[in-house]
């Protein structure tokens, strides 16, 4: 048993030499680790289920970012590893934005993805919930959490970003009855 260890021990030491002796050009980067909160909520007309399919599908009527200049589709597939995707063209190129993590229809849809900001070690969960205010309105309420390489002032910018969804995109869309339309299109 000895001469085993023995063994093992020089081959160990063979292959720490060997890696050593090879040239690290590579240079190690220490990032800024944090993260970030925040809640939007509004009421709009319509039942939490005509809200929801609203906010879901084709989303194309409100959400106006996007990777390409004119995406093919824009949707968000409203169940448990249903994607939010951005396809750019008919061979299928384009970008999974999210995942969607957590899907009720009328009630709540998550989902987990860095969204615009792919390709660094970002984690945001972003939650819609629908919850009925009188008969016919619903409280929409949009919370984001974010952890992970985060760059000074990128939490106000997503901040930012989803108050323009939200409140100049998402709310004219639904006060302009667009999303019913979009309803007897699909």
């Amino acid at each position: 048993m000895s001469k085993l260890i023995a063994a093992s021990t020089i081959v160990f030491l063979a292959v720490i030499s060997v890696f050593s002796q090879v040239s690290d050009t590579a240079s190690v980067t220490y990032l800024n680790y944090e993260a970030f909160s925040f809640e939007y909520s509004l009421v709009l007309p319509g039942t939490p289920e005509v809200i929801f399919d609203a906010a879901t599908g084709d989303i194309s009527g409100w959400w106006d970012h996007s990777v390409s200049d004119n995406p093919l589709k824009l949707y968000i597939e409203p169940k448990p590893g249903g994607g939010f995707w951005e396809i750019f063209d008919d061979a299928g190129n384009g970008v999974l934005h999210a995942t969607v993590i957590y899907s009720d229809r009328g009630k709540v849809l998550r989902f987990d993805g860095p969204l615009g900001l792919s390709g660094r070690a970002l984690q945001m969960v972003h939650t819609y919930k629908f919850n009925p205010v009188g008969e016919d309105s619903t409280e929409f309420t949009v919370s984001v959490h974010g952890s992970g390489e985060i760059e000074k002032g990128v939490p106000q910018i997503v901040k930012n970003v989803w108050h323009h969804f939200i409140f100049e995109q998402f709310k004219p869309y639904i006060e302009a009855g667009k999303h019913l339309e979009k309803t007897e299109t699909e």
